[in-house]
């Protein structure tokens, strides 16, 4: 099992590697020229600028069981196709059951847009927001670690 970060654009890379190193796994940062990030205690896998560059390369190399770590609405109903464990950066869990929903929800905004329309921002990250992502993620690791007996 590897944890796989979509850094472009992801607050919460120093949060994962912190709480990945507590249970010694390995993470894999994968983002664009335009933000490349290279820290200590994980791989960089850099791939071109493009319409979804890093999504793609994430999803070739992710197995089933793997963590991925993205705000991607499109990305994560890929990585869930491929069994891999799907987290937001807030600490939400993406499953089969609320992707659709999420989906749905990203294209309507889309639509919004294309008409001339406004949609709301992302609100300011928040120090609680980084809490409840780390104790989402540590709270996943722990319950892996005791399905596997370790």
């Amino acid at each position: 099992m590897k944890i796989y970060i979509d850094a472009d654009g992801c607050p919460v890379v120093r949060n994962t590697l912190k709480i990945a190193k507590k249970y010694d796994i390995s993470c894999v940062i994968i983002c664009d020229t335009a933000h490349r990030i290279e820290l200590d205690g994980a791989e960089t896998i850099v791939v071109s600028q493009g319409a979804d560059s890093v999504d793609f390369r994430l999803v070739n190399l992710i197995s089933r069981g793997d963590i991925v770590i993205t705000q991607d609405y499109g990305l994560a109903a890929m990585c869930l196709g491929k069994n891999a464990i799907v987290l937001h950066q807030d600490g939400k869990q993406y499953t089969e059951e609320n992707i659709g929903g999420l989906l749905e929800f990203r294209a309507i905004g889309k639509k919004i847009r294309r008409s001339g329309g406004r949609t709301k921002g992302m609100p300011k990250r928040t120090l609680q927001q980084d809490v409840e992502f780390e104790n989402t993620l540590d709270d996943l690791l722990k319950d892996l670690r005791n399905q596997i007996g370790e």
